[in-house]
């Protein structure tokens, strides 16, 4: 089976939804967004009416509301993409609250069936009195048919950009990703941290540990940065896993989840070491979850019944929304093994 080419992600702007005034915000934002990524101009006035319409809906039924905006890039179009999330009121029925005209008192339906019909790509997970996490895509082009892997991060607070970081490439037609957390936070954390993504980027085409090596030997002039590096085998029957530093690893399945192995050091460490791998076999439902110490492992997939079955941004941001901490940048990374094929 051939391997899609994966949806590279800029994660730009995070906003909490404090008063009516932040859907003009996020909404004169995405559109430039949109201008610059060149998307058609009626792909703009609709991705307006998508931003506003979400944030609205997070400001009149929802609570502790943010918004993120990103850029999205496949090898055929580029988008943009919105994710609102929210701790309660929560919907029972998401499918019946995207449904034009539909509206219950007390809940985020309002609104989103304006999303639903406008958006090119629109996912969602609710539970009524938790909150909810919404992803909706306009995209000026071909839209991709699935996405493999989906991460987000977030800044500590105070600060715009995030040290935190992730990256993906197909490696002799396997998927493999890369989650990094750079040493410190700000403007020189997010440097080192796009340097490093860089790097990985322009790899050659190894394993994982293979990949860290080479970090550790090209990236020996940055601030340093922790790393880790799995790759899926394109039959979906396993990952291999290589790590420097504290990125925390999950091999979620059915029947509970695995950590993966991490092992001392981080990418720019003058002091040599020998970097091993670790492999771990996979099965149907298996998911790989990635995250920084700016997000707690104390989290059980198992309490969110059905969210495995939602697209990757979502379960992401469902896990950062609950799990992630604001005195530390954030960042998560979660690949569905399926999606990998």
């Amino acid at each position: 089976m051939t391997v899609s080419p994966p949806v590279h992600a800029e994660d730009l702007d995070w906003w909490p939804v404090i008063d009516e005034g932040t859907a003009g915000t996020v909404r004169r934002a995405a559109t430039n967004l949109g201008q610059e990524l060149v998307l058609p101009p009626e792909r703009v006035a609709e991705l307006a009416i998508v931003a506003a319409e979400l944030v609205s809906n997070l400001h009149k039924h929802a609570t502790e509301g943010m918004v993120h905006l990103r850029a999205l890039r496949s090898s055929e179009s580029v988008g943009v993409e919105l994710v609102g999330m929210d701790t309660g009121p929560g919907m029972a029925d998401v499918a019946a609250s995207a449904r034009d005209g539909y509206s219950t008192a007390g809940t985020l339906g309002i609104g989103l069936g304006a999303i639903a019909r406008l958006a090119t790509s629109v996912d969602a997970y609710s539970r009524v009195g938790a909150g909810t996490v919404i992803a909706a895509a306009v995209w000026g082009g071909r839209a991709p048919e699935a996405v493999a892997a989906a991460g987000l991060v977030r800044p500590i607070g105070g600060e715009r950009v995030s040290g935190d970081g992730y990256g993906l490439r197909l490696v002799d037609g396997r998927l493999q990703v890369m989650l990094c957390d750079a040493l410190g936070h700000g403007q020189l954390a997010h440097a080192t941290t796009q340097t490093v993504l860089g790097l990985f980027r322009d790899a050659p085409p190894l394993r994982p540990a293979g990949v860290l090596d080479h970090l550790q030997r090209t990236g020996a002039h940055t601030r340093g940065a922790v790393a880790a590096v799995v790759d899926f085998e394109p039959d979906g029957t396993g990952v291999t896993c290589a790590s420097l530093g504290n990125i925390a690893g999950w091999v979620v399945g059915p029947s509970g989840r695995r950590g993966i192995t991490a092992q001392p050091g981080f990418v720019g460490d003058r002091q040599k070491r020998t970097i091993r791998e670790y492999a771990y076999p996979t099965g149907h439902g298996t998911v790989v979850v990635l995250h920084t110490d700016g997000v707690t492992d104390k989290w059980d997939l198992s309490s969110y019944p059905g969210l495995l079955s939602r697209s990757p941004v979502v379960v992401a941001g469902t896990l950062l929304r609950d799990a992630g901490v604001r005195r530390d940048d954030a960042g998560v990374l979660v690949v569905p093994v399926s999606g990998a094929v």
